[in-house]
């Protein structure tokens, strides 16, 4: 039997995904969970392992190929199902056997011997109950009923089946969020084609709520508006979006879209800061870090997201809720020959400035090696962008949805800044350092803006009572 296998659900909302690479050729065995595509999506690249067991018969994808969810990438010839359907395929013969009208004809020849007069009457009396074959007609009545059923009725009972006797029907990205939310598989109610449990599924259960069908919807971006004929104008040159830029144009889309972003501005005071990494760095570059005041920067935010919780959250608008999240991870914008990718440093909050720094360097070097994993990108509770080694006075960052804000940093300058009192002012050159935190109005308003941005701002600015906050 031929098994189709199409491109599940990689969840976070997204709906295609580019083929990077393809492992396995037409002709070739493949093991249920065996790697069989790498492809690409949400900025990250993603290991699908086939569901079933068999000999690869056709791969219509090949690589650099855009796949939505549903899409075909491979048929699988199931030696399994083959091999069952063999198995099933004798029994039926043993059982026409019995019914062969030779051993009736035997014990009617010898019944005859002893009682002749009474051969009739006994004869009929076997053909009688063969007759009576109309009650056996009624289970074969049966069989259809069960077959009338509805899919879904049929899938939920399977599910359980399966689940009982073998492993949950999940891809690996659905098992580590499983893992992530503490949640069961075989606890959790399946809504994918063949009982297979998808991301929506886990969130669904982990929040004790069912998936609700519209929820979907409402994350995709709006319909583009069309373009007119450049070429009226003069000569054009287009130039397809792949893989990591394409995933980019619509994820800033969606957030863009979805969340009403207000940016707070301001100037931080940076020289105390600048001296004592000064006088540090050497000591962590030694452990293999390199300390940035990015590094700082994202330590002092975990700091301030411990006393403003509403913004280490995400906001569900079907629920109208503000989900607070109990624990710290920032993930960081690093640009890269591939573009812009925001890995995640996770427990941000447990960890020490040098500890980040060196767990910062190492997965820069990694990234830039080769492509992220899922988990490399994924669970981030806010985001820290530096924009500062490039250049420029100031930005407004964009919000990485589901999160609800962002930190942006710009080029620290000297400049001459006038403290003291109108009657007795004074003057001083040094190192600012102009920050912004971009933030979704729907869950803070612009006065916890402020004082968010300007507990991040005291830290930064006294090193002394950096290091006696965090």
């Amino acid at each position: 039997m031929v098994q189709e296998f199409r491109l599940q659900d990689p969840g976070e909302a997204i709906h295609e995904a580019e083929i990077q690479e393809v492992l396995v050729s037409p002709g070739d065995r493949v093991e249920e969970g065996q790697t069989v595509f790498v492809i690409e999506t949400d900025k990250a690249a993603v290991e699908i392992p086939v569901p079933f067991s068999g000999t690869v018969a056709d791969i219509p994808v090949k690589p650099g190929d855009m796949v939505r969810v549903g899409e075909l990438l491979m048929t699988v010839e199931e030696e399994g199902a083959a091999a069952a359907e063999a198995e099933t395929a004798p029994p039926p013969e043993p059982e026409e056997k019995p019914e062969e009208p030779e051993e009736p004809e035997k014990e009617a020849a010898e019944q005859p011997v002893p009682k002749e007069p009474e051969e009739p009457e006994e004869a009929e009396k076997p053909a009688a109950p063969s007759r009576e074959e109309r009650p056996e007609e009624k289970p074969e009545e049966r069989p259809p009923e069960p077959a009338e059923r509805p899919a879904a009725e049929a899938r939920e009972d399977a599910a359980p089946q399966r689940r009982a006797g073998g492993p949950v029907p999940a891809v690996p990205a659905t098992r580590r969020l499983a893992r992530e939310l503490g949640v069961d598989l075989r606890a959790v109610e399946p809504s994918g084609p063949d009982g297979r449990v998808t991301d929506a599924d886990v969130r669904a259960h982990a929040e004790g709520r069912r998936e609700r069908p519209a929820a979907p919807a409402a994350a995709e971006a709006p319909a583009p508006a069309a373009l007119p004929d450049f070429e009226r104008w003069g000569p054009v040159e287009r130039r397809p979006l792949r893989s990591l830029r394409r995933a980019t144009a619509k994820h800033m889309a969606l957030s863009w879209s979805q969340i009403p972003h207000v940016t707070h501005q301001d100037l931080v005071d940076i020289t105390e800061l600048e001296r004592f990494r000064q006088r540090h760095e050497a000591d962590v570059e030694a452990a293999g870090g390199k300390l940035t005041v990015t590094v700082f920067a994202v330590k002092a935010a975990a700091a301030a997201l411990a006393a403003f919780p509403t913004f280490n959250a995400s906001y569900d608008a079907e629920a109208e809720e503000v989900i607070l999240k109990q624990y710290v991870h920032i993930g960081v914008a690093l640009d890269s020959d591939r573009g812009l990718m925001v890995p995640v440093l996770r427990d941000v909050d447990r960890k020490s400035v040098a500890e980040l720094a060196v767990e910062l360097t190492r997965m820069s070097d990694r990234l830039r090696d080769s492509a992220p994993s899922s988990d490399d990108l994924r669970g981030g509770t806010f985001s820290v962008t530096n924009v500062g080694g490039l250049g420029g006075t100031g930005f407004t960052p964009i919000v990485n949805h589901p999160q609800v804000a962002i930190l942006g940093l710009a080029r620290a300058r000297l400049e001459q800044v006038v403290t003291g009192t109108l009657d007795a002012p004074d003057t001083a050159v040094r190192l600012m350092l102009p920050v912004c935190v971009a933030f979704d109005h729907r869950v803070n308003d612009g006065a916890d803006a402020a004082r968010f941005t300007s507990r991040i701002a005291q830290l930064l600015a006294d090193p002394e009572r950096f290091a006696l906050s965090v």
